[in-house]
């Protein structure tokens, strides 16, 4: 074991990777109950959800252990699950069985270009400025679900929004389960999201808004989800604007993790350049393919693997100690399923606040560069999608390089990623 994970060369032992891994998952085993209650708005069954989740973190965090030998743990992401339930179903009223087979082509080109050696030249290619915009973006997108589940915002025939009644007492026990969750974060408590989901439904329990199920149970049933993916259904409806959005976010998403993770745990090479980023990349395609044949939307790598890296894990024992602890989490789906929607509701507001963060590395003294951010970031919510905001955010970062005399800075890719988005927009 030792010579598999090196590490010793890593300087780490078998007792701090596994603590590590502990670290890690309590930071984003939130994410088993986010996401049941996020698929069951697309029409899915919550308990084959559930176990859906598990696997999908489990065999994605194996995968990434294994492979590329990184202390980083996936599970589906915040932001792709709503994009895919409140755009893709909600919105534009496509089955969850299409959708899910959206989601495996996604993966599939994922996968392509990662073993194809064409990522770098994507991700190399796309500005800092709009790698920080689309997850902001996606942030709002996030923000403004949670506040309608929380029923902070409802909507508004004269304004498009407005507030909702703050006198009920499903909103007044969300907005508290908020100020819970973001003071449990700021002690540094570890697990403050999920403490803080599980705290909010406590609340609710005496006033009849929480039914409480349980805590131990055999699994629920995964054949509801499990191979219902429609690939044929995703090709025939011409579902390409779709996949490509769930393929680029994947695909910015995970490497800024990577990037982000093999920093601050010392195991990014001198010259800036990841060591087996192909391998970890094929764990995040592998994973996202798998969790669409599960019955889930994208996998994609979790940056709350830091908390784990901060504890000394090093090596994909890590990874591996988050994969059997979400094993161990699927007897928990009473507890999981007892989780009312205003009790996670403040869970996906406090995401959204993280995810904006990256807004504060934008050059503001450069009109070209933060413009075309916030403008991506602005249009994801307004618009209710993921992928108009990116279309529109690559568009107006190119044409404003070239107004501004500037059009060398602009990378094929961008120019590439414009012109399909234009297409798009112009047949829609």
């Amino acid at each position: 074991m030792d010579r598999f994970f090196e590490m010793t060369a890593r300087g780490t032992t078998p007792r701090t990777e596994i603590l590590a891994g502990i670290a890690t998952y309590l930071t984003m085993v939130y994410i088993v109950v986010v996401n049941p209650s996020i698929m069951a708005a697309a029409g899915i069954d919550p308990g084959a959800a559930f176990v859906a989740t598990c696997l999908a973190a489990a065999i994605g965090s194996a995968l990434m252990g294994l492979l590329a030998n990184f202390p980083i743990a996936l599970a589906p992401g915040m932001g792709l699950n709503a994009y895919f339930a409140f755009a893709v179903v909600g919105g534009m009223g496509i089955s969850w069985q299409v959708a899910l087979g959206a989601v495996f082509l996604s993966g599939f080109l994922f996968f392509l270009v990662s073993v194809l050696k064409i990522r770098e030249w994507l991700v190399n290619g796309i500005p800092l400025s709009l790698k920080l915009g689309i997850a902001a973006g996606i942030g709002f997108f996030l923000g403004l679900i949670g506040l309608r589940g929380m029923g902070v915002v409802v909507a508004n025939p004269a304004t498009l929004v407005g507030l909702g009644p703050l006198s009920a007492t499903s909103t007044l026990i969300a907005c508290a389960g908020f100020l819970l969750i973001a003071g449990l974060a700021a002690r540094n408590v570890p697990g403050a999201i999920v403490l803080g989901i599980i705290g909010t439904a406590a609340i609710g329990l005496p006033f009849g808004l929480t039914e409480f199920k349980g805590i131990v149970s055999a699994p629920p049933s995964l054949a509801p989800t499990f191979l219902q993916m429609d690939i044929a259904g995703a090709i025939g409806v011409g579902l390409v604007g779709i996949v490509f959005t769930f393929f680029l976010v994947d695909l910015l998403d995970n490497t800024g993790t990577l990037i982000a993770t093999t920093h601050r745990s010392g195991l990014m090479n001198k010259d800036g350049t990841v060591p087996r980023l192909g391998r970890a990349l094929m764990a995040d395609s592998g994973g996202a393919m798998m969790g669409a044949a599960l019955g889930t939307s994208t996998t994609v790598s979790y940056i709350e693997s830091a908390a784990g890296i901060q504890a000394g894990g090093r090596t994909g024992l890590t990874a591996l100690t988050v994969a059997g602890l979400f094993l161990l989490t699927l007897f928990l789906a009473p507890l999981a399923t007892s989780i009312p929607g205003f009790a996670t509701a403040p869970a996906l507001v406090f995401v959204a606040c993280l995810m904006a963060k990256g807004l504060q590395d934008l050059a503001w003294d450069d009109t070209t560069e933060y413009l075309p951010a916030i403008l991506t970031a602005l249009a994801m919510p307004f618009t209710f999608s993921i992928a108009t905001g990116i279309g529109l955010g690559f568009i107006t970062y190119a044409l404003v390089k070239t107004l501004a005399g500037r059009a060398g800075e602009v990378h094929g890719a961008v120019w590439l990623l414009a012109a399909l988005s234009a297409i798009k927009f112009a047949v829609m």
